[in-house]
């Protein structure tokens, strides 16, 4: 006998799940996007493979996307914590138009930096980089003393370079630590 009642929430954290894997991003052109991440930013290349289509609806039922849609895809490693995987689609239905960061779906790559002024910079001078506004600094808050800028990958992606100072106030509050370069990484602890 089956039963109309409706699931129920999950009652404790998943089993096994310990820490993010990678972040993917849909690009209009794989080959330079992954030139952009690896010849400016630094990544490296792991590996790419593609063409992957399906005759059936595969393409719909594993990747949510038309079942005529054809992938081929690049896996960088991106610094010490983050695997970034790149996907390029053709196929009918394709939006081209970039979310803005206040549509459902957009998003944003914060990068870290050693040298704030240096790779603003660096990146302002690079052909197809656009900045957003200006670099700011917080003034007040949990992340106090923070430096932080929008720009934009030549073909629209929003990415975004912080620098904070080892202690932030919300640190006084919380024994939970954000992950930043020669900070323990466990996000705990002091």
């Amino acid at each position: 006998m089956t039963t109309n009642a409706p699931a129920t929430a999950p009652t404790s954290l998943t089993p096994g799940l310990r820490a993010v894997h990678h972040i993917a991003f849909t690009v209009p052109d794989l080959d330079e996007a992954v030139a952009f991440f690896t010849g400016v930013l630094g990544a490296e290349e792991a590996y790419r493979t593609g063409p992957i289509a399906a005759d059936d609806d595969w393409m719909h039922r594993q990747l949510g996307v038309d079942p005529r849609a054809t992938v081929h895809i690049a896996m960088l490693r991106f610094g010490p914590t983050l695997n970034l995987e790149l996907f390029e689609y053709t196929g009918p239905g394709r939006r081209e138009q970039m979310p803005r960061n206040s549509d459902v779906g957009g998003h944003h790559l914060a990068l870290w930096t050693d040298d704030f002024d240096a790779s603003v910079r660096h990146l302002t001078a690079t052909p197809g980089v656009r900045m957003l506004g200006e670099p700011e600094e917080v003034g007040e808050g949990p992340i106090r003393g923070t430096r932080w800028v929008y720009l934009t990958t030549p073909w629209g992606l929003h990415f975004e370079l912080v620098h904070a100072p080892d202690h932030q106030p919300y640190q006084d509050h919380t024994a939970v630590r954000l992950y930043q370069p020669g900070a323990p990484h466990e996000g705990r602890g002091t």
